[in-house]
């Protein structure tokens, strides 16, 4: 089912960039667009997870480092049946994680060093859970491709409007920002439809992986907190969904565009998860 969303996300972006080379440049920049968005599909494919570490300025968790962290990676990672994924920090002091790779055999796992600062232990261990969760359930391509297209559609849209027009002298200039407005909300649109669902079933993963829905109930919590108090210098908005929390806060208007559910909602779940395993 998830490569056959991947492949919906795939035509979607297509669809935009094919659009927006269309408008600027007739013909000519529909094919421009489309040979581009191959291009940029096929880098996200199989680069896509190394892009999102570059973003986060992330270095491989050195062997031994935290023997505590490394344990548990290889423990759930065993009851979720998949190879341990490589490990990263980021030195980003928001609480925050995501995981990332084209399938189980290359995904990673990168920790904010906030998460490890501000978290305890069991919490962190919940964290790491929903992540592994995210491979598990082969999410981890469709977000993977969906954060590298995003940012090919926001820089398309922009590069489009500042060169030089051509022959094409009778566009209307309100229209031109017009598009290039619409064209990065059109690919957040896109990566909210990707993001929100996942996160359920990954918090719920999460909570069989640890046995007790609690510890996750308890790390999402604390995330909330967390992400609003300290903010994230290294999270990008085309990268935003891939984290198991929203890594920029806002109200008003900016909740429609927000990539997550709310957390509320998610502990919601998990408690009744909870109890009906209780009972």
């Amino acid at each position: 089912m998830n490569t056959l969303k991947t492949g919906i996300l795939l035509a979607a972006i297509g669809g935009l960039a094919v659009a927006i080379g269309s408008y600027f440049f007739g013909a000519n920049g529909a094919v421009i667009g489309l040979g581009l968005a191959f291009l940029v599909q096929g880098f996200a494919y199989f680069n896509g997870h190394k892009l999102a570490l570059r973003f986060a300025h992330a270095e491989p968790l050195q062997p031994g480092a935290l023997p505590w962290y490394e344990n548990a990676a290889q423990e759930l990672s065993q009851r979720a049946g998949i190879p341990t994924p490589q490990l990263y920090l980021s030195p980003d002091p928001q609480p925050n994680a995501f995981a990332a790779g084209r399938n189980p055999q290359v995904a990673v796992v990168c920790v904010n060093q906030g998460l490890l600062d501000l978290m305890p232990r069991q919490q962190v261990i919940a964290v790491l859970a929903h992540e592994i969760g995210h491979i598990k359930n082969r999410d981890t391509l469709i977000m993977t491709v969906a954060a590298a297209m995003a940012s090919f559609i926001s820089m398309l849209a922009n590069f489009a409007f500042f060169i030089p027009r051509g022959d094409n002298e009778d566009r209307n200039p309100f229209v031109d920002i017009l598009m290039m407005l619409l064209a990065p909300i059109s690919a957040t649109l896109i990566q909210m439809a990707i993001s929100r669902a996942r996160e359920f079933e990954a918090d719920r993963a999460a909570a069989e992986l640890m046995g007790d829905a609690r510890p996750m109930m308890d790390a999402l919590a604390s995330l909330e907190r967390g992400t609003h108090s300290v903010p994230s210098y290294t999270a990008q908005p085309s990268t935003a969904h891939m984290y198991i929390a929203a890594p920029f806060s806002g109200g008003g208007i900016f909740k429609l565009f927000m990539t997550h559910p709310p957390i509320e909602e998610r502990i919601q779940s998990l408690a009744r998860l909870r109890n009906q395993n209780a009972a």
